[in-house]
């Protein structure tokens, strides 16, 4: 596996408080992390440390696999908290600017750049006049310039109406897939991120908490009937032998989930009981994204019923 960035129990501390606290993180390359977390979890601290805007307290950073950080953050473009620019000078004007900061000498790239987030007809206004949705997108344009393979956006759809979400989403998955760029990407619009991540990090009071990917994320979310049974092997047999059901799976060993006959939870329970399976728990499981996160985040009890 290829990581564009790796960490081994990053720390930053601030006085007595522990902002972020042992994070391993691992973005590999090609993705689309989704980075969530309340306010103050410490997601934009951690992404402040990974590109290299603040130092790590404790632990170790590795980029491209590589913990020569100096060289391989030229490789990082970020938009992290607002994104900055002059608001007397126009799009054009601001991103020419950064061009010769940077010691850029294609003259090209900052129309192309324009092009591409959607900024091309904004010709002579000036930022102070500009959307939320279109200052954004400058700053993504920004993040650009020196042609990352990897891109850090903290909260980037923050603020937009529905029509500046949709367009920030697009721009984003353009980048990653026509232009092989490796995302980092935080956001409170659980069900938006939804849309574009290919994998997942909760973070909680500093710590991550869970990664995974999203197919695996949409297996936890199935909708299913729970059963808690002394005897696994016998109740798998019932389901299939007596109930003609083959679409379940025993995840743990007193644990079966069956993803048919939802409607019908008292006949399998029935039928189980017959049988002579000593069912401890039986319920439906299962939820919306939104739900889940909000579960693993701590807003949402874990239980059991239609919530977990």
């Amino acid at each position: 596996m290829e990581y564009v960035l790796r960490t081994e129990n990053v720390s930053k501390v601030y006085g007595s408080h522990k902002a972020v606290n042992r994070v391993c993180m691992h973005v590999e390359k090609g993705a689309i992390y989704g980075f969530i977390g309340q306010n103050g979890a410490g997601k934009t601290t951690f992404m402040r440390m990974a590109a290299g805007l603040a130092a790590p307290s404790e632990g170790s950073i590795w980029l491209f696999e590589s913990e020569d950080l100096e060289k391989q953050r030229v490789r990082i473009g970020g938009l992290i908290e607002s994104p900055g620019a002059f608001a007397s000078m126009t799009a054009a004007e601001n991103l020419e600017l950064l061009r010769r900061q940077y010691g850029i000498t294609d003259k090209n790239i900052v129309k192309e750049l324009l092009a591409l987030a959607g900024l091309s007809e904004t010709g002579k206004k000036k930022i102070k006049n500009f959307s939320m949705g279109m200052k954004q997108r400058l700053g993504i344009a920004a993040a650009l310039l020196r042609s990352p393979d990897f891109l850090i956006l903290d909260e980037p759809i923050n603020g937009l109406d529905p029509q500046g979400i949709i367009e920030i989403r697009e721009l984003i998955l353009k980048l990653n897939k026509e232009n092989d760029i490796t995302i980092l990407i935080s956001s409170h619009i659980l069900g938006e991120l939804s849309k574009i991540a290919t994998h997942y990090g909760i973070i909680r009071d500093g710590a991550l908490i869970e990664e995974f990917g999203a197919q695996e994320l949409n297996e936890r979310c199935r909708r299913c009937q729970k059963l808690v049974v002394d005897n696994v092997e016998l109740a798998a047999n019932i389901l299939e032998e007596t109930l003609q059901i083959s679409t379940f799976d025993v995840p743990g060993q007193h644990v079966i989930r069956v993803f048919e006959h939802l409607e019908e939870p008292a006949g399998i329970n029935a039928a189980l009981f017959a049988g002579g399976v000593s069912i401890a728990e039986s319920y439906l499981a299962g939820q919306d994204l939104e739900s889940y996160f909000m579960e693993r985040l701590g807003d949402v009890p874990a239980k059991g019923g239609q919530n977990d």
